[in-house]
């Protein structure tokens, strides 16, 4: 019994110091002013430490749209685990936080539960991204091709590891384009 509890309490004292750890790591930095119209459209996801519904995604693909409300309407697109698999749709709405200047966003997939949506690094052309979380949980690496050079990539991974992520986490997402009997994402 006194095993039980030593083992309870150890265990209760490791939760309660990575929920401080967390809690301790300085905020992700965002961009410091994002143009929505130019962030709009899809980006290829090239990496990510993933969520649990995209562990083993393919071809996935963000597409963003902006609403007449000034809401994201937010399309991801995957097969999941093969090329060959059908095509899985998530859809969820983004909502800018204000006084962010448009890099901060709150993404809703269940009401009310918004979750935090960095954008950490984004490049002059609106070419590659970095979206992060203070927690960091989750990150994706984006492109609007669905490669990118191997120094970009290094780049970014590098850039990541910056922000305090364990980049051993970071998964490749496969991506073959085009598409058999597919077409290109359209983010519908």
């Amino acid at each position: 019994m006194r095993f039980a509890k030593t083992i309870l309490m150890s265990g209760a004292l490791a939760l309660m110091s990575s929920v401080s750890l967390a809690a301790d790591m300085v905020p992700i930095k965002p961009v410091e002013k994002v143009d929505l119209q130019s962030f709009m459209g899809p980006w290829y996801v090239i990496a990510s430490i993933p969520s649990a519904l995209e562990k083993k995604a393919y071809n996935a693909v963000e597409t963003y749209k902006l609403a007449p409300n000034g809401h994201i309407d937010t399309v991801f697109h995957y097969r999941n685990s093969a090329f060959t698999n059908p095509i899985k749709t998530i859809k969820s709405t983004g909502f800018v936080t204000p006084n962010t200047n448009n890099a901060v966003w709150g993404v809703q997939i269940v009401w009310p539960i918004k979750a935090q949506y960095v954008i950490a690094y984004l490049d002059d052309n609106y070419g590659e991204t970095i979206i992060a979380r203070d927690k960091r949980d989750y990150v994706w690496i984006m492109a609007r091709t669905p490669t990118i050079p191997q120094a970009d990539y290094d780049a970014m991974v590098a850039r990541v590891a910056a922000m305090g992520y364990k980049v051993n986490d970071i998964r490749k997402v496969p991506q073959q384009w085009p598409e058999t009997g597919g077409t290109e994402p359209s983010g519908n």
